[in-house]
């Protein structure tokens, strides 16, 4: 019992000491004495991860980080916007676009810096029907014989894993399914995500076609990995649910329907003019896109617990020490008269 917490003991001040700056003492720190309430969306991937990240920059200021808010994207823009929370490290640009504007916008709130870019999203196949058929658009699958290919539940459409009510992709494809017109041909799956994959990934091992949308990173292209597995599909063209000039294609000529998203941090106005040092930290920490996906990993392969990701977020800080106690050392500057 007591070698028990002096280990937890000694656990806890070895975590305290990653985040403190080594240039400031506990006095001199602008985060003294200021609580901060983050939100964000309760994902316990890689997007907890990177919220760990965040959160252990602010507690290296002095800032008190209470519990992290959870909520559906839209709403986690509104708490934002209304001050109910100050920060959130979620927002994927240009995807959340509508729940920013939706909820206030720049008069209330701001992105600021570029916590993870070049997130990809998109339409997968099975490349043993991509092979077999020919298909290498999603507009292919106008055609009724094509869509049956993947039909998962007898009624002669194909059924498209899809996205959950909320997370914003789910606006997108339903836009695409007009676009393309393919209402008529394909039925988007909806329902909770991760319950839909597994069942997909029973028929994948049953050698049936599979039909999905998912973004990078995330664990599933680890499983099924693209260009081995799975292939990507195009799009016929742009199109998008709120800007009719919106062009998704990639430098390389491909064009998945989703732009590139970036993630940033999104915080209150009043927050920030109040706050120069956090600002600046959200400014500038960055957490490079295959850290993400090499977590994405790790998850899967059986670390996944709170825990685990907590001490995943250590160890990434401990590996990143002069880059991470430089991002502290530009924000201490900031907040200097």
């Amino acid at each position: 019992m007591v070698e028990s917490v002096v280990r937890n003991l000694g656990i806890a001040v070895a975590l305290f000491s990653l985040t403190l700056a080594p240039s400031a003492s506990a006095q001199d720190l602008p985060g003294k004495g200021i609580v901060v309430q983050p939100i964000s969306d309760g994902d316990n991937g890689s997007s907890y991860f990177r919220y760990l990240i965040v959160q252990r920059g602010l507690e290296a200021l002095g800032y008190t980080v209470e519990e992290q808010q959870e909520a559906n994207y839209p709403t986690v823009h509104l708490a934002v916007a209304n001050g109910d929370s100050d920060y959130t490290p979620v927002h994927w640009q240009p995807l959340h676009n509508a729940f920013f504007e939706n909820a206030g916008g720049e008069k209330v709130m701001s992105r600021v810096g570029t916590l993870t870019p070049n997130m990809k999203q998109g339409y997968l196949i099975d490349k043993r029907a991509a092979e077999t058929y020919g298909i290498s658009n999603i507009g292919q699958l106008s055609d009724p014989k094509l869509a049956a290919v993947f039909d998962s539940d007898g009624d002669g459409k194909a059924n498209l894993v899809g996205c959950n009510p909320g997370w914003g992709c789910e606006r997108i494809i339903e836009n695409h399914m007009t676009a393309y017109k393919l209402s008529d041909t394909i039925h988007h799956d909806q329902g909770e995500y991760v319950a839909l994959v597994a069942d997909m990934l029973e028929r994948y091992k049953k050698g049936q076609s599979i039909l999905y949308y998912t973004w990078s990173p995330f664990w599933l292209s680890s499983v099924l990995k693209p260009g081995t597995d799975v292939i990507w599909l195009n799009v016929p063209f742009s199109a998008s649910p709120d800007d009719p000039n919106a062009n998704t294609e990639a430098a390389d000529g491909t064009n998945t329907g989703f732009a590139l998203s970036t993630i940033r941090v999104v915080a209150n106005n009043k927050f920030l003019d109040e706050n120069p040092a956090a600002r600046k930290f959200f400014e500038v920490a960055t957490i490079p896109l295959a850290d993400s996906e090499a977590e994405e990993n790790i998850i899967q392969n059986g670390e996944s617990s709170p825990e685990d990701i907590e001490r995943h977020a250590s160890e990434w800080i401990q590996a990143n020490r002069t880059t991470f106690d430089g991002w502290v050392s530009e924000a201490l500057k900031a907040a200097q008269p």
